[in-house]
C-alpha cells in the first residue's frame, strides 16, 4: 500500500472546505487529517461543528467527523501534524495574505482556493494543463521570503476555468486568440452559504458580482505568462470583455464566449479536432483528480447544461458546445464546468498533486 500524504484544510466548515473533505475521503495520495476553521468552531468535534450546515448531498465522510476542529489562526497547532495545506478560509483579504503567508513561512505547502494571493507576481495562479511550468518559480518564492521548505500556489477565479481551457488548447495547437467577449451565467454555490436570498434569485438574474468582471479580464493574462526575473510577467496579448451574472442555479458556471483570432483562423472540424484531441501533463502523469478527456465536446443543439453536464470526469471536465460562427467576431461557443469542483476544491487537489508528481512535496 502507497504511504498516503498527510493534509489539512482550514476553513474546513464552509462550502468549499466541505468540498474538500468530500473529494479527500477515498484520495489515493492524500490523508486529511487536520481540520482548522474560526475560533467558534474550533474544540468541538468536525461533526458538530457543521451541524444544520453541512451542504453536500452525501453525509460527512465518516474519517473526518470526529476529528477536533482547531483555530485555523494558530499556525503552531497544524506543525507537525501535516506537511500540505488546502486554504479556504473566509477572511478579509489582508488577513488571508498574512496567514497564508505564515503557514508557508512554517514550513507548509500551501494549496490556496482564496483570492488574495493572485496578484502576488512570484505566486503561481495555477490551472494544471495550462501552466504547469509556472511551478518553476517555487524555489525563486522561498528564497525572496526565507522560506526554507514551504510555499505558496493558489486557484485562479472560478469563472474563467468554463473556457481557459478550450483557449488554452487553440493557443497551443498554434491558433493564437486576439479578441474575446464573455458572458458567464455563475451558479449560486460560487457565492458560498447562505449566498444570495432567495428573494433575489428566484424569477430573477443578477448582473453583477463584486470583483468577478475584473478577474476574469485579468487573470487569463497571468495564467498565460512567463517567469521573467523572479516573477510571472503577464501575456496580455488577448483582450477580454467579461459580464459577469449570477443566475440561480445550484453548481456549474457556464461561459457564452465569442474569439476573434490574431492569425489564421481554423475550420470549425479543425476547432473541434484540436479540443477532443486536447491532453496535458496532469493526464500524461495519470494524476488521480486528471480527467480524461479534459474538455469534451457535446454536439447537441442545447448543451452543456448544468444539470447534465456539470459533473463530467467527476466534475473536472470541462464541457464545450454550440461552436458556430460569430457575426462579429470569428467563432462564438459555450463552456460549462463544475464551479466547486474543478473550479474551487478539485483543481486545487489537482495542482497539489502535480506538485507532487514533479517533487516539489515529499
Amino acid at each position: 500500500m502507497v504511504k498516503k500524504f498527510k493534509v489539512g484544510v482550514i476553513g474546513a466548515t464552509g462550502m468549499v472546505g466541505q468540498k474538500y473533505l468530500r473529494l479527500l475521503k477515498n484520495h489515493p495520495w492524500f490523508d486529511g487529517v487536520y481540520l482548522a476553521a474560526s475560533p467558534n468552531s474550533a474544540g468541538k468535534k468536525y461533526h458538530d461543528a457543521v451541524a444544520g450546515r453541512w451542504h453536500m448531498r452525501e453525509d460527512i465522510p465518516e474519517k473526518f467527523g470526529d476529528i477536533i476542529v482547531e483555530d485555523a489562526g494558530i499556525v503552531e497547532k497544524a506543525v507537525g501534524r501535516c506537511d500540505l495545506i488546502f486554504s479556504a478560509v473566509e477572511m478579509d483579504k489582508q488577513a488571508i495574505i498574512n496567514l497564508e503567508a505564515e503557514y508557508a513561512g512554517k514550513g507548509f505547502a500551501v494549496v490556496s482556493n482564496n483570492s488574495a494571493h493572485r496578484n502576488t507576481e512570484d505566486v503561481p495562479v495555477m490551472v494544471p494543463e495550462i501552466n504547469y511550468d509556472h511551478l518553476d518559480i517555487i524555489p525563486q518564492q522561498q528564497k525572496k521570503r526565507g522560506w526554507s521548505k514551504g510555499f505558496l500556489v493558489v486557484k485562479p477565479n472560478c469563472s474563467i476555468q468554463s473556457y481557459m481551457l478550450p483557449i488554452y488548447a487553440l493557443i497551443k495547437a498554434g491558433y493564437p486568440v486576439s479578441k474575446m467577449i464573455i458572458t458567464t451565467l455563475q451558479a449560486l454555490s460560487g457565492a458560498g452559504y447562505p449566498g444570495p436570498s432567495a428573494m433575489d434569485m428566484i424569477d430573477n438574474i443578477v448582473p453583477f458580482i463584486s470583483g468577478e468582471e475584473e478577474k476574469s479580464e485579468v487573470e487569463p493574462a497571468k495564467i498565460l505568462g512567463k517567469i521573467e526575473n523572479g516573477k510571472i510577467s503577464p501575456d496580455r496579448s488577448i483582450r477580454i470583455s467579461a459580464h459577469c451574472n449570477r443566475v440561480p442555479v445550484t453548481d456549474g458556471h457556464t461561459a457564452c464566449v465569442s474569439i476573434e483570432f490574431a492569425g489564421k483562423k481554423p475550420a470549425i472540424d479543425e476547432v473541434i479536432r484540436i479540443w477532443r484531441d486536447f491532453s496535458a501533463l496532469p493526464q500524461e502523469l495519470k494524476l488521480p483528480s486528471a480527467p480524461i478527456p479534459p474538455i469534451v465536446y457535446n454536439e447537441e443543439a442545447n448543451r452543456p447544461q448544468p444539470q447534465k453536464d456539470r459533473d463530467a470526469g467527476n466534475g473536472m471536465t470541462v464541457t464545450v458546445g454550440r461552436l458556430r460562427e460569430c457575426n462579429v467576431f470569428d467563432y462564438r461557443f459555450v463552456g460549462l464546468h463544475h464551479n466547486t469542483v474543478r473550479g474551487a476544491a478539485g483543481g486545487s487537489i489537482l495542482t497539489a498533486e502535480l506538485l507532487k508528481a514533479r517533487g516539489f512535496i515529499k
